[in-house]
């Protein structure tokens, strides 16, 4: 995992037309999802409107091709009468792998509402520029091959046009002060860093930055970077980056105190225009 900046690095599945390789668990829980609706004599369109999203996204789901939320089999589980059949697949869902549980966030994150996250070490993968990305894959140790770099480098930009999205979503980030100061890649890219993410917040009047300064003694985040988004449905997700392992959150509990989580750093942040202001001063402009 790379760890506080979003993905997966190495072999990973393939998002191929808004899905993900069904798994056998999620084609167990798909199955379990068709036939509670169907006892409750409920058509899938009847049944997406119930739980709050598409109709796509409900076929997604039985067919094993998208990880139920959390907050989806919950609810699905009441109006289909489920008696808690659905409810107890909360856990299961939770234990597919890292891979599944980060691409699910991709899909997400391409269609979300609001898109927030703060970062401790490094800037967020949405606002970083090529020569920065690269930089911080070449890191890695063991080396990655220049090959491998190069691919993942693509992977990383190909996640940036939601920020282009129409409907725009609105995005936020909170960033720590010293992550706009490490000259990763050296001087001359950070500097490359920090005009193209002043470029981009200015430019895109949904995206904002807050920069976290270093001389703040004691803040919520300093147990750890976060990702929150928001999706169509208005259901909260939470994606929790980790060298070890990486978790998406979906509880509608987990994701609400994460949420307040992030509303208390980014009132502890500097304001938006003096993040900006500061971030001109790194950059040297």
């Amino acid at each position: 995992m790379e760890g506080n900046h979003i993905g997966v690095v190495g072999e990973e599945p393939v998002i191929v037309m808004g899905r993900i390789e069904p798994s056998a668990a999620r084609v167990h829980v798909g199955g379990l999802i068709k036939d509670c609706r169907q006892r409750a004599g409920m058509t899938q369109k009847e049944l997406a409107k119930e739980t709050h999203v598409s109709e796509s996204l409900e076929g997604a789901y039985e067919r094993g091709e998208r990880l139920p939320s959390a907050g989806f089999l919950i609810d699905a589980d009441r109006r289909t009468a489920a008696g808690g059949v659905l409810e107890t697949c909360v856990e299961l869902m939770a234990e597919e792998p890292s891979k599944v549980q980060y691409l699910e966030w991709r899909l997400q994150e391409a269609e979300a509402l609001s898109i927030g996250g703060y970062s401790g070490t490094v800037l967020p993968g949405l606002l970083q520029c090529p020569e920065y990305a690269g930089a911080l894959y070449r890191c890695r140790v063991p080396a990655f091959s220049k090959e491998e770099v190069d691919r993942l480098v693509r992977k990383r930009l190909d996640r940036q046009p939601v920020l282009l999205r129409n409907p725009a979503p609105t995005v936020s980030f909170v960033v720590e002060q010293v992550a706009l100061q490490r000259p990763v890649g050296g001087k001359a890219v950070l500097k490359q860093a920090l005009l193209h993410i002043l470029e981009t917040v200015r430019s895109l009047g949904h995206v904002s930055l807050q920069v976290m300064p270093t001389d703040m003694e004691w803040h919520p985040g300093i147990v750890g970077s976060l990702n929150l988004l928001s999706s169509p449905d208005g259901r909260r997700s939470v994606y929790l980056d980790g060298e070890a392992k990486s978790r998406l959150l979906t509880r509608p509990v987990e994701a609400m105190q994460y949420a307040e989580r992030y509303g208390a750093i980014r009132a502890q942040a500097l304001p938006p225009q003096k993040s900006l202001e500061l971030i001109e001063r790194l950059a040297g402009e």
